[in-house]
């Protein structure tokens, strides 16, 4: 029941989820015969989606987020037991390469955990994501795509289990604990940084944040005030955030931090050198 709630509560973060909710209990007013609270549902629904489609009112929802955690050079970074990288990009166009220069993928999780491992930041690489049973994990993706920036399979470890950004933490924690890490440089996008630092910090990880920019905002008129489809989705991820940030720090205050101790037999089933 819970789950069913809480996967209800995440889909209307979506702007046009919600906007469809409110033009829905609309219509349950025009039939009660409430069509003033009918039309103030409507003009709601429509500035709602309508509001997060304008690209500059996206990139403030996303700057919030993204405010703490500033984007740091790699070789400005201290070194640590491991690089973790979260799954959560579009690899294709590197599959189809024969040679990758991370220095050029500004916006890329996989190419700031290579850059990192390139600046001798820490002697491994683990990356992280599942398949969610369906075929080839993200995890082995993700393996064969940073293979093209020249780092060998001996500096990489695969989690390849995970389906969500708690296991991504639960799992890496428990590759720490098998392994004797401590700390970890931790990649993944700006916006999702706040939620996954903090998850891994409940996990017991000692957590360097390494935030991938997400790119910046036009300068010109249309790219800042024109609404997009583009737009509206990133407001969609980043509303998403918000709503699981803000459920995370009440779990977090109501139960403590993650106590969870796994057997090191299942660690070594989640374990695959790449």
């Amino acid at each position: 029941m819970l789950d069913s709630l809480r996967d209800f509560i995440v889909a209307l973060t979506y702007p046009p989820a919600m906007s469809l909710c409110l033009l829905l209990i609309g219509a349950v007013a025009v039939v009660l015969r409430r069509r003033k609270l009918a039309a103030v549902l409507s003009a709601l629904a429509i500035a709602w989606s309508l509001l997060w489609s304008i690209p500059w009112c996206s990139e403030q929802l996303r700057a919030a987020l993204a405010r703490n955690y500033p984007v740091i050079v790699e070789a400005a970074l201290p070194k640590a037991d491991a690089i973790v990288v979260l799954g959560g990009g579009h690899y294709g166009s590197w599959l189809r390469r024969d040679r990758v220069d991370p220095d050029e993928l500004k916006h890329s999780r996989l190419a700031a955990g290579a850059r990192a491992w390139q600046a001798a930041r820490a002697p491994l690489i683990i990356l992280s994501g599942g398949g969610n049973g369906r075929g080839v994990s993200e995890a082995e993706t993700m393996a064969a795509a940073i293979a093209k920036t020249g780092i060998p399979a001996s500096a990489i470890m695969l989690e390849d289990s995970s389906d969500s950004t708690r296991d991504n933490a639960r799992m890496t924690a428990m590759l720490a604990r098998e392994h004797g890490m401590r700390t970890v440089l931790l990649v993944t996008s700006s916006v999702h940084m706040p939620r996954a630092a903090l998850l891994f910090r409940n996990a017991g990880v000692d957590v360097v944040p390494v935030p991938v920019p997400e790119g910046k905002l036009g300068e010109r008129w249309r790219e800042r005030w024109v609404p997009t489809r583009g737009a509206l989705w990133r407001s969609g991820r980043a509303l998403k955030e918000y709503v699981a940030l803000f459920a995370l720090h009440a779990e977090t205050a109501w139960r403590g931090p993650d106590r969870a101790s796994t057997a090191p037999g299942e660690v070594k089933d989640s374990l695959r050198r790449g």
